[in-house]
């Protein structure tokens, strides 16, 4: 399992959010932000910098660009000369306001990044935030395979030969979507959700031994991929070993913490003749139903107890 501190380049920020350039010092490729917060620099603009981070990407909008437009020349000059020597990453115009030539001038002699947009602030701001912290959550690579059952993200995790990769070939047969197969990137986009997806190297690709690798995307169309899902459950296979106990009824809950968040885990015994293709739809559907606050296991347990006269006892 590898962790690494993430990271977006500009150019991405500027294909998805629509910018203009008005300003490029460098290859935008090259130019890393490593921060998801953003920041309106009306109080840099007045002088104060105490709390100024050069890492966050600033958002000029229309308050900002009366300020500047209302300054006298000399000032300007000044006042944005102290702005742009602290380096900020990049430096964006909302509401598709004139740029200042000024503005644009010292943009070019600190090699500041300067773009602009016709967005309003607060969507813009809105949709890169949620942009930047898609990108750069925290993140992890797993192996496994992660697939789409009846809109439940399920990894499949076990030893390599388990029969991981068959048994998503036969949810994809099923009508199930395939998301990553074998190196699967985990993001931890919020403090109750993972996100996961494959790396663009491997995406829509799977390996089966004996056959190799299969574009799953051409052999069985375009709804049978998913570029993201979300991380409900884990499945973890293992060979069936004799005489182990494995749980019958389903009342003992095992999680597995994936940066920081418990997610509901369930081992199924691999042996010949099981179809695991449907026992991980089943898996899907119930781990649905527990979400939405039915849980069969104890439901079948309370009934039991009440039919033995034991319903005041603990759930055995």
């Amino acid at each position: 399992m590898d962790e690494f501190i993430s990271r977006v380049d500009l150019n991405k920020i500027i294909i998805e959010q629509k910018l203009k350039t008005e300003y490029m010092p460098d290859d935008p490729t090259r130019i890393m932000i490593s921060s998801t917060e953003v920041e309106r620099p009306g109080l840099a603009l007045t002088g104060f910098f105490d709390y100024f981070e050069s890492k966050r990407i600033q958002i000029i909008g229309n308050a900002e660009a009366m300020f500047i437009k209302k300054m006298p020349e000399e000032l300007k000059r000044e006042r944005l000369t102290n702005f742009l020597q602290h380096n900020p990453v990049a430096v964006i115009i909302t509401h598709g306001n004139v740029v200042d030539e000024v503005l644009l001038e010292l943009a070019e002699y600190f090699e500041i990044p300067l773009l602009s947009t016709a967005e309003n602030t607060s969507d813009f701001m809105a949709a890169l935030i949620a942009f930047l912290h898609v990108q750069l959550a925290p993140q992890i690579t797993r192996h496994g395979v992660l697939v789409e059952v009846y809109g439940e993200g399920i990894l499949i995790t076990g030893d390599s030969g388990v029969g991981k990769s068959e048994t998503a070939i036969e949810l994809i047969k099923r009508g199930h979507r395939l998301i990553a197969d074998d190196a699967v990137e985990l993001r931890k986009v919020s403090a109750k959700a993972i996100v996961g997806s494959a790396p663009e190297l491997i995406r829509h690709y799977i390996e089966l031994r004996g056959i190799g690798i299969v574009d799953v995307r051409r052999l069985f169309g375009m709804g049978s991929v998913k570029e993201t899902e979300k991380l409900d459950m884990m499945i973890n296979l293992e060979p069936w070993v004799q005489g182990k106990m494995y749980d019958r009824l389903g009342l003992d809950s095992e999680y597995s913490d994936i940066m920081g968040i418990k997610i509901p885990t369930t081992t199924i015994p691999v042996r010949p003749g099981r179809n695991l293709a449907v026992v991980i739809e089943i898996a899907a559907m119930n781990n649905r139903q527990k979400r939405m606050g039915y849980n069969t296991a104890e439901e079948f347990n309370r009934k039991l107890m009440e039919s033995m006269g034991l319903a005041d006892d603990p759930i055995l």
